[in-house]
Protein backbone atom coordinates (compact mmCIF):
# COMPACT_ATOMS: atom_id res chain seq x y z
CA UNK A 1 0.00 0.00 0.00
CA UNK A 2 2.81 2.57 0.67
CA UNK A 3 4.56 2.25 -2.61
CA UNK A 4 0.86 3.02 -4.67
CA UNK A 5 0.95 6.23 -2.14
CA UNK A 6 2.08 8.92 -4.53
CA UNK A 7 -0.08 7.12 -7.67
CA UNK A 8 -3.14 7.36 -5.79
CA UNK A 9 -5.47 10.98 -6.39
CA UNK A 10 -4.20 13.15 -4.07
CA UNK A 11 -7.38 13.84 -2.03
CA UNK A 12 -6.90 10.06 -0.83
CA UNK A 13 -2.70 9.88 -0.35
CA UNK A 14 -3.73 11.19 3.27
CA UNK A 15 -6.63 8.77 4.15
CA UNK A 16 -6.45 5.55 6.20
CA UNK A 17 -7.16 2.17 4.21
CA UNK A 18 -9.14 -0.55 5.81
CA UNK A 19 -9.33 -4.19 5.06
CA UNK A 20 -12.78 -4.79 3.47
CA UNK A 21 -12.35 -8.14 2.06
CA UNK A 22 -9.92 -10.96 1.82
CA UNK A 23 -10.13 -14.28 0.78
CA UNK A 24 -8.36 -15.42 4.02
CA UNK A 25 -11.52 -14.71 6.23
CA UNK A 26 -14.16 -14.37 3.94
CA UNK A 27 -13.27 -17.02 1.53
CA UNK A 28 -13.17 -17.36 -2.41
CA UNK A 29 -16.71 -15.70 -4.16
CA UNK A 30 -16.89 -12.85 -5.88
CA UNK A 31 -20.60 -11.99 -4.34
CA UNK A 32 -18.66 -11.92 -0.95
CA UNK A 33 -16.39 -9.24 -2.35
CA UNK A 34 -19.14 -6.97 -3.69
CA UNK A 35 -21.43 -7.60 -0.41
CA UNK A 36 -17.97 -6.43 1.83
CA UNK A 37 -16.97 -3.94 -1.04
CA UNK A 38 -17.71 -0.88 0.72
CA UNK A 39 -20.07 2.19 0.48
CA UNK A 40 -21.13 3.49 -2.61
CA UNK A 41 -18.37 5.55 -3.99
CA UNK A 42 -15.67 4.86 -1.81
CA UNK A 43 -12.61 3.71 -4.08
CA UNK A 44 -10.99 0.77 -3.09
CA UNK A 45 -7.50 -1.07 -4.04
CA UNK A 46 -7.77 -4.45 -5.34
CA UNK A 47 -4.97 -6.71 -4.40
CA UNK A 48 -3.80 -10.18 -6.10
CA UNK A 49 -1.24 -12.77 -5.43
CA UNK A 50 -1.74 -15.79 -7.88
CA UNK A 51 0.12 -19.04 -7.53
CA UNK A 52 3.32 -17.66 -9.06
CA UNK A 53 3.62 -15.73 -6.04
CA UNK A 54 3.48 -12.52 -8.81
CA UNK A 55 1.42 -8.99 -6.79
CA UNK A 56 -0.81 -6.97 -8.95
CA UNK A 57 -4.34 -5.39 -9.10
CA UNK A 58 -6.18 -2.13 -9.59
CA UNK A 59 -7.57 1.05 -8.38
CA UNK A 60 -11.11 1.59 -8.76
CA UNK A 61 -12.10 5.17 -8.16
CA UNK A 62 -15.76 4.05 -7.14
CA UNK A 63 -16.72 0.65 -5.26
CA UNK A 64 -16.62 -2.56 -6.85
CA UNK A 65 -19.92 -3.49 -7.30
CA UNK A 66 -22.43 -5.62 -9.51
CA UNK A 67 -23.49 -3.43 -12.48
CA UNK A 68 -25.08 -3.36 -16.21
CA UNK A 69 -22.31 -1.73 -17.84
CA UNK A 70 -18.89 -0.38 -16.95
CA UNK A 71 -18.57 2.31 -14.71
CA UNK A 72 -15.84 3.74 -12.87
CA UNK A 73 -13.37 7.14 -13.96
CA UNK A 74 -9.79 8.20 -15.60
CA UNK A 75 -8.27 7.64 -11.83
CA UNK A 76 -8.77 4.25 -12.49
CA UNK A 77 -5.40 2.40 -13.04
CA UNK A 78 -3.52 -1.10 -12.74
CA UNK A 79 -0.51 -2.02 -11.63
CA UNK A 80 1.89 -4.49 -10.95
CA UNK A 81 5.23 -5.29 -8.97
CA UNK A 82 7.42 -7.55 -10.76
CA UNK A 83 9.46 -7.10 -9.16
CA UNK A 84 9.14 -3.25 -9.20
CA UNK A 85 6.14 -1.06 -9.57
CA UNK A 86 4.61 -0.53 -12.65
CA UNK A 87 1.07 1.81 -12.90
CA UNK A 88 -1.02 1.84 -16.31
CA UNK A 89 -3.02 4.91 -16.38
CA UNK A 90 -6.04 5.84 -18.21
CA UNK A 91 -4.77 6.50 -22.11
CA UNK A 92 -8.48 8.23 -22.84
CA UNK A 93 -9.25 6.14 -25.57
CA UNK A 94 -12.20 4.56 -24.38
CA UNK A 95 -14.26 4.53 -20.82
CA UNK A 96 -14.22 0.82 -20.21
CA UNK A 97 -12.81 1.24 -16.35
CA UNK A 98 -14.65 -1.62 -13.89
CA UNK A 99 -17.97 -4.20 -15.11
CA UNK A 100 -19.01 -6.57 -12.52
CA UNK A 101 -21.62 -9.22 -12.73
CA UNK A 102 -21.83 -12.63 -10.48
CA UNK A 103 -20.00 -14.51 -12.67
CA UNK A 104 -17.12 -11.76 -13.80
CA UNK A 105 -15.57 -9.39 -12.88
CA UNK A 106 -13.35 -7.03 -15.29
CA UNK A 107 -11.19 -3.85 -15.22
CA UNK A 108 -10.37 -2.20 -18.77
CA UNK A 109 -11.25 -3.17 -22.09
CA UNK A 110 -10.97 -3.26 -25.94
CA UNK A 111 -11.29 -5.28 -28.55
CA UNK A 112 -12.68 -8.10 -26.78
CA UNK A 113 -9.58 -8.20 -24.29
CA UNK A 114 -9.49 -7.40 -20.55
CA UNK A 115 -6.81 -5.98 -18.81
CA UNK A 116 -7.76 -7.49 -15.79
CA UNK A 117 -10.61 -10.09 -15.16
CA UNK A 118 -11.47 -12.12 -12.34
CA UNK A 119 -13.95 -15.31 -12.49
CA UNK A 120 -17.00 -15.66 -10.00
CA UNK A 121 -15.77 -17.53 -7.64
CA UNK A 122 -12.33 -15.94 -7.56
CA UNK A 123 -10.11 -19.13 -8.24
CA UNK A 124 -9.20 -18.04 -11.67
CA UNK A 125 -8.36 -14.45 -13.64
CA UNK A 126 -6.55 -13.34 -16.73
CA UNK A 127 -5.07 -10.03 -18.03
CA UNK A 128 -4.15 -9.11 -21.53
CA UNK A 129 -2.99 -5.72 -22.67
CA UNK A 130 -6.30 -3.41 -23.35
CA UNK A 131 -6.89 0.05 -24.66
CA UNK A 132 -8.19 1.55 -21.89
CA UNK A 133 -4.56 1.28 -19.94
CA UNK A 134 -2.10 0.27 -22.83
CA UNK A 135 -1.10 -2.21 -19.93
CA UNK A 136 1.34 -5.12 -19.92
CA UNK A 137 0.48 -8.77 -18.81
CA UNK A 138 -0.17 -7.87 -15.44
CA UNK A 139 0.11 -11.84 -14.42
CA UNK A 140 3.44 -13.62 -16.04
CA UNK A 141 0.58 -15.59 -17.44
CA UNK A 142 -2.41 -14.87 -19.61
CA UNK A 143 -4.77 -16.39 -17.35
CA UNK A 144 -3.39 -17.02 -13.49
CA UNK A 145 -5.05 -18.94 -11.02
CA UNK A 146 -5.34 -16.90 -7.34
CA UNK A 147 -4.11 -17.59 -4.14
CA UNK A 148 -4.99 -14.29 -2.25
CA UNK A 149 -7.35 -11.63 -3.24
CA UNK A 150 -7.99 -8.42 -0.73
CA UNK A 151 -9.72 -5.49 -1.17
CA UNK A 152 -8.82 -2.18 0.40
CA UNK A 153 -11.39 0.45 1.18
CA UNK A 154 -10.91 3.76 2.90
CA UNK A 155 -11.73 3.71 7.09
Amino acid sequence: LPQLGPHLPPRLMQQPWRLLYCTRRDGFSLRTLYRCGGQPGCPALLFIRDTDAQVFGAFSASTIRCSNGFYGTGETFLFSFSPELKVFRWTGRNNCFVKGDVDLLMVGAGSGRFGLWLDGDLHHGGSHPCETFDNETLSPREEFCIQDLEVWGLA
